[in-house]
């Protein structure tokens, strides 16, 4: 049985910044999302994980790398953040000029996925999860990232609408009595500096 499910999103990147729609766009972190990247080194530091994943782009990779865990991961495909099709690059006021009351999460994107395809990935990397043991470090996106954690605790992928995720912060997704019928968010969008993380 594994034992817990750190998550981590990317540092800062200048779309990321600017609210700008970053999916399949390759783009590297900035300055500052690189320093933050360095920060989730400590957190992690002690963990000892026995598998790292993650995303394909580069803001993930390199952020993986700067914590330190870049020596030991694994490329895995379908932690790639939403494919935004049409809306790719584009602010969410952007978008909504152009499709008003428009949602991510319950609309998904014209030339793009559709929240059910989303779904469909956050659940394959589920299911790869819970065959894993002892503690896993996961290296993703925001949007992706919010769609595993409601699919991870059973919830609908519109759900994920409901959890923020900032640049460079940690969530940990773990079970209930170490049961795997009560899986649980044990934490959530923490920043490398925060308290709750120490011990978690």
């Amino acid at each position: 049985m594994l034992q817990r499910v750190f998550l981590a999103r990317h540092g800062e990147t200048a779309w990321s910044k600017s609210g700008r729609h970053t999916g399949r766009t390759d783009i590297a972190l900035s300055e500052q999302g690189e320093l933050n990247a360095r920060m989730l080194a400590r957190p992690l530091a002690g963990v000892g994980f026995r598998h790292v994943l993650t995303s394909p782009r580069q803001r993930a990779r390199r952020t993986c790398e700067l914590a330190g865990l870049g020596a030991s991961a694994e490329i895995e495909p379908d932690l790639a953040e939403w494919d935004y099709g049409e809306y790719e690059g584009l602010s969410s006021d952007e978008i909504q000029r152009v499709n008003p009351g428009w949602e991510l999460f319950s609309d998904g994107c014209p030339g793009g996925e559709s929240p059910a395809q989303v779904a469909a990935r956050a659940d394959r990397v589920i299911a790869r999860l819970r065959a894993m043991e002892e503690n896993i470090a996961l290296f993703t996106h925001g949007h992706f990232g919010r769609a595993l954690a409601a699919r991870w605790i059973c919830l609908p992928i519109g759900d994920g609408a409901r959890f923020a995720l900032e640049t460079a912060t940690l969530g940990i997704l773990a079970y209930e009595h170490m049961s795997s019928a009560s899986p649980v968010i044990a934490l959530w969008n923490a920043h490398p500096s925060s308290a709750l993380i120490e011990g978690a």
